[in-house]
């Protein structure tokens, strides 16, 4: 049995799928009330699902003692959100107790704790890339998300250092796919994918560089590499990559998407934008490839069809 805080949102419904296929049961556990439609035939016999906060002590030790998981996959909160709140302080409070109830759960049961990072942890180095999980990172951060996911990574390495704890970071790349969010601020994908599907333009933040573009990975691809992470036997690290492995540039998605929708079109400049890249800046996943025998099985093409075809079934993101 695997506990997944977040277990029924985006890559959370997703990873939880991907342990169903691995052999293990699960347990979801939402702050709020959500429907667990995606696991129907599972509901009830090897798919659970509990509402709790996680910040309570008390309840995260019953449900624990309750399915006696054998690992933890924190997806859940641990970054204030939405960021700028009314009591930046009790927020920046919140995210940081979330995190720290899991790994105390975690401590007590002796069981191992894969908590969320993020590919933002990078932003500010020097390094060109691709990013190995070795190289130092900036002191600072210009976002929410990754200034609390560095944070998260810091508290997790010592509690492991002192507390003994099996804690596994997770940095993951741009990610993608059926459930996401339609329209994002860090890539266009999302954008041009829906757009695509109904016909429309797509709502991007400004103009489209054919050579800009982001490590990529779709979201079923992210969901297997936590998952056997999760249940891997052994690991050798604590921080692992989770990406596409290479650098997705915004050509590559217009031209999987004009091949399955040819009267899709959208005004794509050539070359890079203001803030350009190099075409390196990719996570390195030669550790997760070697501890897990991970491999992506969707390129962009792959993906878009597969997406494509989740929101042509009616679904709405």
């Amino acid at each position: 049995m695997i506990l997944i805080t977040g277990g029924l949102g985006f890559i959370g419904a997703h990873t939880t799928r991907a342990l169903l296929d691995l052999g293990a049961d699960c347990v979801a556990v939402q702050r709020g009330a959500r429907p667990a439609t995606a696991f129907e035939v599972e509901l009830g016999k090897r798919v659970f699902v509990e509402q709790a906060d996680i910040r309570d002590r008390d309840r995260l030790r019953a449900l624990c003692e309750r399915y006696r998981p054998t690992a933890i996959v924190h997806l859940a909160g641990s970054v204030p959100w939405p960021p700028g709140g009314a009591d930046p302080v009790a927020d920046a409070l919140a995210a940081v107790e979330s995190l720290l109830r899991v790994l105390d759960v975690a401590r007590e049961r002796s069981i191992r704790v894969a908590v969320a990072s993020t590919i933002g942890v990078y932003g500010g180095i020097a390094d060109p890339g691709p990013w190995h999980e070795d190289l130092p990172l900036a002191p600072r951060a210009l976002h929410p998300i990754p200034a609390f996911k560095k944070i998260g990574e810091l508290l997790s390495d010592h509690l492991a250092d002192t507390a003994g704890l099996d804690v596994v970071n997770l940095r993951i790349a741009g990610i993608w796919g059926p459930g996401g969010h339609p329209v994002s601020r860090f890539m266009a994908a999302p954008q041009l994918l829906h757009a695509a599907a109904h016909g429309t333009a797509p709502e991007l933040t400004g103009p489209l560089y054919a050579d800009d573009g982001i490590d990529l990975c779709y979201v079923k691809d992210c969901a297997r590499a936590i998952a056997l992470l999760a249940t891997a036997e052994r690991l050798h690290h604590r921080v692992y990559n989770i990406g596409g492995g290479r650098h997705t540039t915004n050509a590559e998605v217009v031209h999987a998407l004009t091949e399955l929708v040819p009267r899709f079109a959208v005004e794509i400049r050539p070359g890079h934008g203001p803030q350009p890249t190099s075409g390196t800046e990719y996570l390195a996943i030669d550790r997760l490839v070697a501890d897990t025998g991970y491999r992506p099985h969707y390129p962009v093409s792959s993906a878009a069809a597969d997406y494509l075809a989740w929101l042509r079934a009616g679904n709405p993101r």
